[in-house]
């Protein structure tokens, strides 16, 4: 947010300072002017002005296409001034959009009303005691995003303009002060004459070529710029080919440009690159000028943005890990530039780390690369295991650290084939660790903490798609175990049950002869038989319905009368049981009548079973467009929001039940729910408040023949 503090602007010494510089400029404002054309031209804005910020006024020392009056009289008004917020707060000050601020004085201010000024960035320049009395500023009429680079530069500018007691401000004698700024900025600048000649490198941009820091530049300089120089699609870049050529054969004024520059043995870098033709007051060509900002980091965050779609695409397509990790691993590589991955993932039944898939594009033999074990704790995958931290080697032909004789062998290996930087990432989801995630790089590589945090993004897409494979394939074990024990109960207890069921009925029957205890043990027999069966017989049905092999025997019926008889025999069943219907006089549907009515007993059942002695149960039933809906809502315990949905899978059964120890299998609602779904319908719990639970089933009511 852009403040003003007033007490720093009316500070008296910082005002005596201001006074103090502005005596020791005796006629020599013309050579600021070149300071505000340099920031101007470097930041491509139209306008830009070196001042000292007064008490009520600020003065003009170096101005570039500022408005007039301005320009003729050299003060502005400090209404007019945003000069002054660099000063207030001591540090870089900028808006993007001035109409667009919160802050009246910024939106409503006399340069964006008169003048039609809508952008601004500010740094304020220093006196020898570090006090802020003035500022640079470069000012635009369109809005625009000052970047971090932008900020920088013209920092690195106002640093050099620093004023003394009797030294003047920029004072350019014979252009030393022009030189030597350019030589400090961190920016790389080159320049070149009305023939193509290059006049001017500095330090920066020798860097970037790999030249000697001063001295002449090589004779083949200009040759040798294809070798060097690549555009965006990694394409040689001639000479000609360059922004500053370009600038200066064709009058382009290129605002932001990517090159590629690689020299051998070193990383690629990025440099977004501005050119302009430099002319004279006159019009006349005098020649071109190109200024390159390094953004690597900046583009590769935006490559991982890419790098993320795709790996996700790849994930989405793979049924399991090994099959996506090549595809994924040349993602990654791909977005680095780097020319090697490998994915290690632990083995859940032997806890050991395993290589499930790499991608080279070096083309070298793999030597034994790729697919070894790692050992807890030594090695760069094996630390990253064992900490569960991300570790970077920058150079590990220099690294002390890898000493160990497995760490050794490793080090070997990775430098045979070129290898200079790697990184492991941990593959987690959430505080589960599933494996690690190594890059290699065969350049020194730098910027550590961006690059782990762009490739921990990809390896938690790894361990969200490893996390949920496991947990499907887990389902699928429980559901075959389910499956299994269904079966082994279904088929291997229902022939012993049905003769220990008949037998014991038959002794109860024919027990004239026994005594008491003997009957009492017989019907207890017979009665817990019965319930075995009909638990046999449940698991059977819903094997049967889940398999297929159960057909439903589909015919219209009346659902209103069903209901109806089950609601009758619940209460011939039940004491105390107060039963609420409201039913249509008929309602036809197409439905299996015996399996229906089985759901239709159990859901009543229940209601009854949980409810209190003579609490209502309401039963409804109506038509709904093409479906009939059946209600049955009772005032009993209820279930807990968070088992609704759960109450419908096999052997749950809701915690309230549990506890209050009320018997049953938990196999009911899910035998409910194979039968409804197998109608082609729906079955849900809903809260009955204040209390207990409504059962909602909702069946397709068929099509009317014409």
């Amino acid at each position: 947010m852009v403040m003003l503090d007033e007490a720093v602007l009316g500070n008296p010494v910082r005002l005596e300072a201001v006074e103090q510089a502005m005596r020791t400029l005796p006629g020599r404002i013309g050579h600021p002017d070149d300071v505000a054309t340099l920031a101007a031209r470097m930041l491509s804005a139209p306008m830009a002005a070196v001042t000292l910020v007064g008490d009520d006024e600020e003065h003009i020392l170096g101005m570039h296409g500022v408005p007039e009056p301005f320009r003729s009289s050299r003060r502005v008004p400090m209404s007019h001034s945003v000069c002054k917020y660099a000063v207030s707060a001591d540090s870089v000050v900028l808006s993007a959009d001035m109409t667009a601020e919160r802050d009246p004085g910024l939106s409503e201010h006399p340069l964006v009303r008169e003048y039609g000024v809508r952008t601004f960035l500010t740094v304020p320049i220093r006196n020898g005691d570090d006090r802020p009395i003035g500022s640079l500023t470069v000012l635009d009429g369109r809005p625009r995003h000052w970047s971090g680079a932008d900020a920088d530069t013209l920092v690195t500018i106002a640093d050099t303009l620093v004023v003394t007691a009797g030294v003047e401000v920029a004072a350019l004698d014979d252009g030393a002060f022009l030189g030597a700024l350019l030589q400090s900025l961190d920016a790389g600048v080159i320049a070149c004459d009305a023939a193509g000649t290059v006049v001017f490198v500095n330090k920066a941009m020798r860097e970037v070529r790999g030249l000697p820091p001063d001295g002449p530049l090589p004779d083949d300089y200009q040759d040798r710029t294809a070798t060097v120089l690549t555009g965006p699609d990694e394409r040689p870049m001639p000479w000609e080919q360059t922004p500053l050529i370009r600038a200066l054969r064709h009058g382009e004024h290129i605002p932001s440009e990517d090159v590629h520059a690689k020299l051998p043995g070193h990383r690629s870098r990025v440099f977004g690159t501005t050119a302009r033709p430099i002319v004279d007051s006159g019009g006349r060509l005098l020649g071109a000028v190109s200024v390159a900002h390094e953004v690597t980091a900046l583009r590769r965050a935006e490559r991982f943005r890419a790098c993320h779609i795709a790996v996700e695409y790849v994930l989405k397509k793979a049924t399991d890990a090994r099959e996506a990790a090549p595809e994924v691993l040349r993602a990654v590589t791909g977005t680095l530039g780097w020319p090697a991955a490998e994915l290690f993932l632990i083995d859940d039944a032997t806890g050991s780390l395993e290589a499930v898939g790499h991608w080279d594009s070096s083309g070298f033999d793999p030597d034994g690369f790729f697919g070894h074990t790692p050992v807890p704790g030594e090695g760069i995958t094996g630390r990253a295991w064992k900490t569960g931290r991300a570790i970077w080697v920058p150079d590990i032909a220099l690294s002390r650290d890898l000493r160990t004789e497995h760490e050794r062998e490793r080090v070997e290996i990775c430098l045979r084939r070129g290898v200079r930087t790697a990184l492991a990432v941990p593959v987690r989801d959430g505080g589960t660790l599933f494996g690690v995630l190594t890059c290699y790089a065969g350049t020194q590589e730098y910027e550590p903490d961006l690059l782990t945090v762009l490739l921990d993004g990809v390896a938690a897409q790894i361990g969200v798609f490893v996390s949920r494979r496991r947990a499907e394939e887990l389902g699928r074990q429980l559901a075959r175990a389910q499956a299994d024990f269904v079966d082994l109960v279904g088929h291997e207890l229902r022939t012993p049950l049905t003769s220990i069921t008949a037998n014991a009925t038959i002794l109860a029957e024919e027990a004239a002869g026994l005594d008491a205890d003997c009957r009492q043990m017989a019907k207890v027999i017979a009665r817990n038989a019965a319930a075995l069966q009909r638990i046999a017989d449940t698991l059977l049905d819903l094997a049967g319905l889940d398999s297929g092999h159960l057909v439903l025997d589909l015919r219209e019926i009346d659902f209103a009368s069903l209901v109806a008889e089950s609601v009758t025999a619940a209460r011939r069943g039940a004491d105390r049981l107060t039963l609420v219907t409201q039913l249509p006089a008929g309602l036809l549907l197409p439905a299996d009548a015996e399996r229906l009515r089985q759901v239709v007993d159990d859901l009543l059942s229940n209601a009854i079973r949980y409810s209190p002695p003579g609490a209502p149960v309401h039963v409804t039933l109506r038509a709904e467009g093409t479906m009939a809906e059946l209600c049955i809502a009772d005032q009993g315990i209820g279930t807990p929001a968070d088992e609704r949905a759960r109450v419908f899978d096999r052997f749950f059964r809701g915690s309230n039940v549990r506890h209050q120890g009320t018997s049953g299998s938990g196999l009911g609602l899910s035998l409910a729910r194979a039968i409804i779904l197998q109608h082609g319908g729906t079955i849900r719990l809903e809260e009955n408040r204040p209390s207990g639970t409504v059962v909602r089933v909702r069946l397709p009511l068929g099509v009317a023949e014409s």
